[in-house]
C-alpha cells in the first residue's frame, strides 16, 4: 500500500473527522491546454460493486503547486465527516460534504488522481438508544437514517467515489482483522474499567476533567461501575509519537495544531478502554479462535467501541485488508 501523508482539512464536530491525504503514486496525462477526463481505475467494493479514483489531466500535467505538507501530484484521498446516524442531516452536513466536494473537484481538475469518499456511523449506545426510542429494530433504524444522508449528497450533486455504511459486511470484517492483527502485536489486554463516561460524547473522563460535574463539553456524565473491558496499549506509542514529530516537522498540519498534538502527547497517554459490555450495537470483538458472532445476541459479549469501529473506515473504503491493489 502506498504511504501516505494525512493533514486536517476542516474542523469536524459532526461526525468521526474530516481529512483529506495524498499518497505515493500517480498517473497524470499530458494534453494540449485543455482538460481531459480519463477513464477511472476500478477496484472491489463492499458489496461487489465497483467503485474508482477519478482522475483527469491538465495541459501542464503537473497538478497543485507544492506545499511543505503535499507536493500537489501524489494521488488525494478526501472524506468528509463519516456522519452519526442518531438523527437526520441538517444544514451542518451540507456545509462539511459541499467543502469537501470543492477541494475534490478542484484536485480532479488539477490533474490528480482523487478519491472522495463518505459514509455514516452506524453503531453504539446512541443509535442504540434512538433506535428504541422509535421502537424500531436498530438495523431498520440505521438503513432510515443512513438512507437520508445518501439522499443528501444526492441532492446537492456531490461527486463522492463510495459511501460507507460501518455496518457493511466488508466493514465490520475489516475492523476484526484490524483488532486481531492489534491482538497479536500485543497492543490489546483484557482489564476493567471504572470511571465517568459520557453517552453523548461517547468518551471516558478523569475527576480532573469534569466542569461543575459534567463533561468539558457540557454533556451530562454517569458513573460507570467497575465493567470488563479491552484495553488499546496507547501509552506505549508516546515516545514514538514525539519522535515521529521531531524527525518529521511536516507530518500534522498546520504547525499550530502540531504543537497542540505535541503538547496533548506529552501530558501523558492512558490506555485506552475500546470495549464494551453495556450496549449489544456494535461489531462483536472476535473471539480467540477467530469466530465472530455479527448479530451480537449475547449480552455478555463484548462490543467493540465505536471510535475504532468508525475510525476503521478509511482503511475499509480502501479493501482493506486487502493491501496489494
Amino acid at each position: 500500500m502506498a504511504s501516505w501523508h494525512i493533514r486536517r482539512a476542516l474542523p469536524s464536530s459532526l461526525g468521526r473527522g474530516l481529512w483529506s491525504r495524498c499518497g505515493n503514486d500517480t498517473a497524470i496525462c499530458s494534453t494540449r491546454r485543455r482538460i481531459r477526463r480519463q477513464p477511472p481505475a476500478t477496484f472491489s467494493s463492499s458489496n461487489g460493486q465497483r467503485r474508482s479514483w477519478s482522475s483527469t489531466a491538465t495541459s501542464t500535467g503537473r497538478g497543485i503547486p507544492p506545499t511543505p505538507y503535499d507536493d500537489g501530484i501524489r494521488p488525494y484521498q478526501i472524506t468528509t465527516p463519516i456522519y452519526y446516524v442518531n438523527d437526520k442531516p441538517h444544514v451542518g452536513h451540507a456545509y462539511t460534504s459541499i467543502a469537501c466536494d470543492v477541494l475534490a473537484r478542484f484536485h480532479r481538475l488539477s490533474g490528480r488522481s482523487v478519491f472522495f469518499q463518505s459514509g455514516t456511523d452506524e453503531h453504539g449506545q446512541k443509535v442504540e438508544e434512538s433506535a428504541k426510542a422509535r421502537q424500531v429494530d436498530p438495523q431498520q433504524f440505521v438503513d432510515e437514517v443512513s438512507g437520508s444522508f445518501r439522499n443528501l449528497l444526492d441532492v446537492l450533486n456531490i461527486s463522492h467515489d463510495v459511501f460507507v455504511r460501518t455496518t457493511d459486511p466488508h466493514h465490520k470484517a475489516a475492523v476484526q482483522f484490524l483488532w486481531k492483527t492489534l491482538v497479536d502485536k500485543g497492543f490489546i489486554y483484557l482489564g476493567n474499567y471504572e470511571g465517568w463516561y459520557s453517552v453523548r460524547d461517547e468518551c471516558y473522563y478523569l475527576d480532573s476533567e469534569l466542569v461543575d460535574g459534567k463533561a468539558p463539553t457540557g454533556a451530562e456524565v454517569e458513573w460507570v461501575v467497575k465493567e470488563e473491558s479491552y484495553f488499546f496499549r496507547l501509552s506505549t506509542f508516546e515516545d514514538k509519537l514525539l519522535e515521529l514529530y521531531e524527525a518529521h516537522p511536516d507530518f500534522v498540519a498546520p504547525t499550530s495544531r502540531r504543537n497542540e498534538a505535541i503538547s496533548f502527547v506529552k501530558g501523558g497517554l492512558k490506555d485506552l478502554s475500546i470495549s464494551r459490555m453495556s450496549f449489544q450495537w456494535g461489531v462483536p470483538v472476535p473471539s480467540e479462535d477467530g469466530d465472530a458472532d455479527f448479530t451480537a445476541e449475547d449480552s455478555a459479549k463484548h462490543v467493540m467501541y465505536v471510535w475504532i469501529d468508525a475510525l476503521a473506515n478509511y482503511l475499509s473504503a480502501l479493501g482493506y485488508p486487502n493491501v496489494d491493489s
